[in-house]
């Protein structure tokens, strides 16, 4: 029975609508118009469907192989003069290597620290440990790189006391800094004061950039099966297998101009990059999931920060260094 009253408007309960002739209200009607006849039905948009189709080119082709064609060239761009100041430096090595690994190890530190700065990590702290390991790595060994890692924890906890907001997730983040990036550039000093360090230095930087670009194209191809869809949805099973055997076949043919590097030990040591520089680009990725953002920073523009682009040879740089260490 009719009482005249409007219902009372709930959360998400849409106002009353004006019926038509024949139908429903342009509100309500999928296609738009007011009451046209046979208007009663409401259209829905099938589930799992886009909202927009991509443009087609001319002749049915899709713009993503334009797309993934300028990736490539934006990839090149930035890699070429990147490896070609990586073997400067690396060929210089001593006292001026290790002072390059400090800035490159401040520059992905302040990122790091910056995503995670709701933590107000302790940056003196991190600069303090970095200093310290790669000073050891240059005038000391395994030991005093020890020391200096062992030293940081009561010292993150003093600072931690006095700073206005210190906390143990502070304490957490800072030390996170100093063991991942700098444990991993006080690895790569210790690798370039090695016999034939700098060639592996360089066999291993160009493992771990042709993997990266292998795993790239080859998971654009063929990629299907995801490898950690919670961590990295774009990568894939394919992607990566293509990627270890590119990493394995780039170490393996710059040996082929160094007559001092064993051919079986130029493949162990591609087998270790493959299986490293993987790990260390999905440690990348999991740490910027956990701080909620994309890119670590806008050093290279479109490419992301020192993180984004050194993630991988920083874990490939510590297996390398054991496993030249242990072909010696």
């Amino acid at each position: 029975m009719a009482t005249g009253r409007t219902p009372p408007r709930g959360p998400g309960r849409r106002s009353p609508t004006t019926r038509g002739s024949g139908g429903r209200s342009g509100g309500e009607s999928g296609g738009g118009s007011g009451g046209g006849s046979g208007g009663g039905s409401v259209r829905r948009r099938p589930a799992g469907r886009s909202r927009r189709t991509p443009a087609r080119a001319p002749g049915g082709e899709g713009r993503e192989p334009r797309s993934e064609r300028s990736e490539l060239s934006r990839r090149i761009i930035v890699a070429v003069p990147a490896i070609f100041v990586a073997v400067l430096i690396v060929d210089q090595g001593g006292l001026i290597f290790t002072l390059a690994m400090l800035v490159v190890g401040w520059a992905c530190m302040d990122e790091l620290y910056r995503i995670f700065g709701y933590a107000e990590p302790l940056r003196l702290v991190g600069l303090l440990g970095l200093i310290g390991l790669l000073l050891a790595a240059r005038f000391g060994g395994q030991f005093q790189i020890l020391m200096v890692a062992v030293a940081l924890l009561p010292i993150a906890f003093a600072m931690a006391v006095v700073a206005p907001r210190g906390s143990t997730i502070g304490i957490a983040v800072t030390l996170l800094g100093v063991w991942w990036i700098g444990f991993a550039l006080a690895h790569a000093v210790l690798l370039r004061d090695l016999p034939h360090g700098e060639g592996v230095i360089i066999d291993i930087l160009v493992g771990t950039f042709a993997g990266d670009t292998g795993a790239y194209l080859g998971g654009r191809m063929f990629g299907r099966r995801k490898l950690a869809p919670r961590i990295s949805p774009n990568k894939t099973l394919e992607g990566l297998a293509i990627g270890c055997v590119v990493a394995i076949g780039s170490v393996w043919f710059a040996s082929l101009y160094q007559d001092w590097m064993h051919k079986g030990n130029a493949v162990l040591l591609g087998i270790g990059v493959a299986i490293a520089a993987p790990i260390g680009d999905l440690f990348e990725s999991y740490v910027k999931r956990e701080a909620g953002t994309k890119d670590t920073g806008r050093l290279f523009g479109p490419h992301g920060g020192a993180l984004d682009r050194l993630d991988a040879a920083m874990f490939a740089v510590v297996v390398g260094y054991y496993c030249w260490h242990a072909m010696l």
